[in-house]
């Protein structure tokens, strides 16, 4: 494979890393004041509040309303699952206390019968016919999309419940334990109505709804009934810092015990303090630049497309940037998710000569204009792209936006011919990551629109053959990287920074269960 290695765009990239470590310092200072934070106890077995800082805050404590992984790993905590993954993905038990496929439409689930929503109210079978109906039939839901072929949850007793879907679904169990299947109190809800309920959310959780400031704190305090035994911690607090380096100032002076997303230019800053500690751990984020399609635009032409992935040297943004931290890849379907195509992993493609000559071709010997945006803690990756893509004859236009305004603009469908998008996959099925390239979905977005892999996407949605719906989702795979409606650049390790004395185990679904956060 060619190797790109140019002195200017060298000097490009250490200046970036200059800026990214040392520019910050004034907002680390400001930043620091302005939110202040719950500062931690000293480790040790007085310590009673958990604090962990993330990039981003939740969309809202709606569990059927949300569409990004960090607000999963928040609500989880407030909210259970009738079932959940363990941090090896096996199916355990939560809410439902046993399931049953009683034919390709059918499950049957039994239920928990000593479970207390945070109010006081019991959970029920009407919670969960509630629950998964509300999903499953409201199409303004950000959810909906996974749950709508739910026919019906019929109630055989106070703890037994039906789910019926529309067709075969191969993959309902791990539909039942992902965002989107959150047990909502339906009597609560009934009563007082959907937004006195998300102003006072109230779960079966471990931990209880106190307060959120948001773009700031999302204070959580211990559910003492919880079915599960007592929470381990009295309080739990997720902080919502966009800066990477005010997140890693706050591990350094204790003001969070976990820090997300650590840039690797400070995990030997972090592992020199006496009692803290960097973990990396692979997640089921594959960070990918997404592409209009739509008619007119200049990356509705194969060519283009072409262009810029041949343009991009993923190995350098990795080592440059993710300070190895990532492995490059073809696909998003990576190992440990049902219908992966291994010959797409751990690879990439680079030409830097041919990405000129396709430019030349598709007649943009004079420059190609193109619009490139990012979310602010993508934009280092996204600086370097664009300056991979200046070099072969693009002219982009970068737009880096903060979290909320980028996620209303990725919500709205607003963007231009590209940007940069980080997806997980709490399903950990190939169908998850192919759900917004289907034409419905696409319209108004990519207008992705190949009627031979809409059909392959359509039937692996209920092929209860597992070995022929492997095949399917790897043939999608192989014409994606033909018809490149999105380009993706490598799957992400996340880098925690760890506290003095705190416990703690990345998870591959990027989940902050606190009950498998530990005191050490």
């Amino acid at each position: 494979m060619k190797r790109w290695y140019v002195q200017g765009f060298a000097v490009i990239i250490a200046v970036m890393l200059v800026v990214t470590g040392c520019g910050n310092a004034a907002e680390t200072t400001n930043e620091t004041q302005t939110n202040g934070g719950t500062a931690s106890a000293p480790a040790g077995g007085d310590k009673t509040t958990l604090t962990i800082a993330n990039a981003t805050d939740i969309e809202s404590f709606d569990t059927h309303n949300n569409n990004n992984t960090m607000s999963e790993a928040v609500l989880v905590n407030v909210f259970d699952y009738l079932l959940k993954n363990d941090a090896e993905q096996n199916k355990v038990p939560v809410l439902a206390t046993s399931w049953e496929q009683v034919n390709d439409t059918t499950w049957r689930l039994k239920l928990r019968d000593d479970v207390k929503f945070h109010n006081g109210d019991p959970f029920t079978a009407a919670d969960v016919k509630f629950s998964l109906e509300r999903v499953a039939k409201d199409s303004t839901l950000k959810q909906n999309t996974y749950y709508k072929h739910i026919k019906e949850v019929n109630i055989i007793d106070d703890y037994t419940v039906d789910i019926v879907t529309e067709t075969p679904d191969p993959i309902m169990l791990n539909r039942l334990s992902r965002m989107g299947a959150g047990i909502l109190p339906s009597k609560y809800i009934e009563e007082n109505g959907i937004e006195a309920f998300l102003k006072a959310p109230v779960g079966t959780g471990p931990y209880k709804f106190s307060k959120w400031t948001k773009d700031d704190r999302i204070e959580l305090v211990k559910n003492a009934d919880y079915f599960g035994g007592t929470p381990k911690w009295e309080n739990v607090v997720f902080r919502s810092i966009p800066e990477a380096s005010t997140r890693v100032s706050e591990l350094l002076t204790g003001g969070v015990d976990i820090a997300a997303g650590v840039p690797s230019t400070d995990i030997a800053r972090i592992d020199g303090v006496d009692g803290l500690s960097v973990e990396q751990a692979k997640i089921q984020r594959v960070l990918h630049i997404i592409m209009r399609m739509t008619e007119g635009s200049i990356t509705a032409d194969p060519k283009v497309r072409e262009a810029i992935e041949l343009a991009i040297d993923n190995q350098v943004i990795i080592d440059s940037i993710a300070g190895g931290a990532g492995i490059p890849t073809r696909t998003s379907v990576t190992p440990g998710n049902f219908g992966s195509d291994p010959s797409l992993y751990d690879t990439f493609v680079y030409d830097q000569e041919r990405a000129r000559a396709l430019l030349k071709e598709a007649g943009y010997e004079n420059g190609a204009k193109v619009s490139f945006s990012s979310a602010v803690q993508y934009k280092e990756v996204a600086e370097v792209v664009a300056a991979m893509l200046t070099d072969v004859g693009f002219e982009v236009n970068l737009e880096i936006l903060e979290a909320s305004s980028f996620s209303e603009k990725l919500n709205s469908k607003k963007f231009n011919e590209l940007f940069l998008l980080g997806v997980g996959n709490s399903l950990f099925d190939a169908s998850n990551n192919y759900n917004r390239f289907k034409k419905e979905n696409a319209a108004g977005e990519t207008d992705y629109n190949n009627p031979e892999v809409e059909e392959l996407l359509q039937s692996a949605l209920q092929n209860m053959d597992l070995a022929d719906r492997e095949k399917q989702y790897q043939k999608v795979q192989q014409q994606f990287t033909v018809d490149r409606p999105t380009i993706y650049l490598y799957q992400m390790k996340g880098i925690y920074g760890i506290g003095a004395g705190i416990g703690y185990t990345p998870r591959l679904d990027e989940m902050y269960y606190a009950e498998d956060i530990t005191l050490k």
